[in-house]
């Protein structure tokens, strides 16, 4: 059996990170972005290398057409196309909608929403052509419930929860599944703005008693992935009991 090839955006650390490495330990060739730190990119590289395995490394901003193209063409030189992607690359904004600039919107729907659709529609010709494709999205707890002061960013995440739904019926005639996981508090860097007090709080609102790890997010996209090909359309929440 040919060795698969997973895309997984957003990945020099945090849960993009943790995605990338298990897949590696799994012996797929990864492909891995990110459109801010080179260094930070690369280190993830190296480690992921230490697995034996292959992997492209990218840096840009592809939630910008053209560079996702340009990602695509290296992906398709180096391993012919994407079996899986992991749509992860995203960005927060927090503050009260009223005071949101145009700008930061423009960058938060690039970044969160228009990202999916450069990935998803430049990689799903070949998931078409060889009958077998899986995409899962990593979206939020406030993509469902939505959040006081991050309007924008459960915008995009709620859009990204109908996008799942709808693209699954789209493709599972072509046998490519689509899902995604609605995460909760996870203990990434996306958090780190919080005190001391305000994480104390937060972790007494979870039922489970503490934050998600990255790597338990990583286990759930990959038992997603594996095998099961009836599991499609669905926004599968991780988030300790929380919402």
């Amino acid at each position: 059996m040919n060795k698969k090839t997973v895309l997984v955006t957003g990945s020099s650390r945090g849960i993009g990170k943790a995605i990338a490495i298990k897949y590696a330990k799994k012996n797929y060739n990864v492909v891995i972005n990110c459109s801010g730190s080179k260094e930070q990119l690369l280190n993830t590289k190296k480690e992921i290398e230490s697995y034996q395995t292959s992997c492209l490394a990218y840096l840009g901003d592809i939630g910008v057409y053209d560079n996702a193209k340009e990602l695509f063409n290296q992906i398709k030189k180096a391993y012919g196309g994407a079996d899986l992607i992991i749509n992860n690359a995203g960005i927060s904004y927090i503050g009260l909608f009223s005071e949101m600039s145009p700008q930061d919107w423009d960058r938060i729907i690039r970044t969160n929403l228009t990202s999916v659709y450069n990935i998803t529609s430049l990689g799903i010709p070949y998931m078409v052509s060889n009958k077998y494709g899986k995409i899962v999205n990593i979206s939020s707890v406030w993509g469902v419930a939505g959040a006081s002061c991050e309007v924008a960013y459960s915008a995009t995440k709620g859009a990204m929860n109908s996008l799942t739904k709808a693209l699954a019926k789209e493709l599972a005639p072509s046998n490519i599944q689509v899902n995604a996981i609605a995460c909760g508090a996870i203990d990434t860097e996306m958090n780190h703005f919080l005190t001391d007090d305000e994480l104390m709080s937060l972790v007494d609102e979870i039922p489970a008693g503490r934050l998600g790890s990255p790597e338990e997010v990583a286990d759930l996209v990959y038992q997603l992935t594996h095998k099961n090909s009836y599991l499609t359309g669905q926004i599968i929440g991780l988030d300790g009991g929380w919402i």
